[in-house]
């Protein structure tokens, strides 16, 4: 069965990366302990992640409602790992969640998870992660960011529909999938390598505007415009 493998809240560090912003939460590390879960918008006060005790520095890149949790399959930390000559720990990729038995990648964009049991967090497959330079200076790897690009398996963004608590151990439940076939794997490689898949992004609506907007662009499709009723 799907499962949480652990729950990862970050551990601040400096980032000399990125100018004018000083700390990255990158680093993080699992925790013994259930973490709430819920949405990082005004209502919570804009926190940038959605889960509680988590911190996001570069909010103007990462975190927010379509970013609010990332899921990273403990597999795929394994198949680097291997590549890698390296151990990692739950968490060193900057992911929220380690998971384990569920292939993350196949997942589709708006599938929507259960996190334990009924009062667990609802969340929704978003958005795959882009590599960035951040990422690049903490796992201090040669040409890092073409690597994890090449290989594209990026882990997945979820939005939190409803609330609820997340630990160690809960079981990851798939209760609903859209009717489109879009998954997180492709949308990754039409957003990066694979140009010619971004026609598939345009319509999907669960994707974030933002990612749409880049797939119309990049394809030479305009945007209808359309005229308020006044509702």
């Amino acid at each position: 069965m799907s499962h949480v493998l652990s729950v990862n809240l970050a551990h601040p560090r400096a980032n000399p990366v990125k100018a004018g912003i000083d700390l990255t939460g990158i680093d993080k590390r699992p925790v013994d302990h259930a973490v709430a879960v819920r949405p990082p918008g005004p209502k919570y006060g804009g926190h940038g992640s959605g889960l509680v005790g988590d911190e996001i520095y570069d909010r103007q890149n990462h975190g927010g409602n379509d970013q609010a949790v990332y899921a990273y399959a403990r597999e795929n930390l394994d198949l680097w790992a291997a590549d890698l000559g390296r151990e990692l720990a739950n968490g060193s990729f900057g992911e929220n969640l380690t998971t384990t038995e569920l292939d993350v990648e196949a997942a589709l964009i708006g599938e929507r998870w259960r996190v334990g049991g009924a009062a667990g967090p609802l969340l929704e497959v978003s958005v795959p992660r882009i590599p960035c330079s951040t990422f690049a200076h903490w796992l201090d790897e040669r040409r890092w960011v073409r690597r994890f690009t090449q290989r594209a398996l990026p882990g997945t963004y979820l939005r939190v529909l409803e609330p609820g608590e997340v630990r160690a151990g809960d079981a990851i439940t798939v209760v609903s999938r859209p009717d489109h076939d879009l998954t997180v794997g492709v949308c990754f490689r039409a957003l990066t390598i694979e140009p010619d898949l971004l026609p598939r992004l345009i319509d999907v609506e669960e994707l974030p505007g933002e990612a749409r907007e880049v797939a119309r662009k990049r394809t030479g499709v305009i945007p209808v415009q359309f005229v308020s009723d006044g509702e």
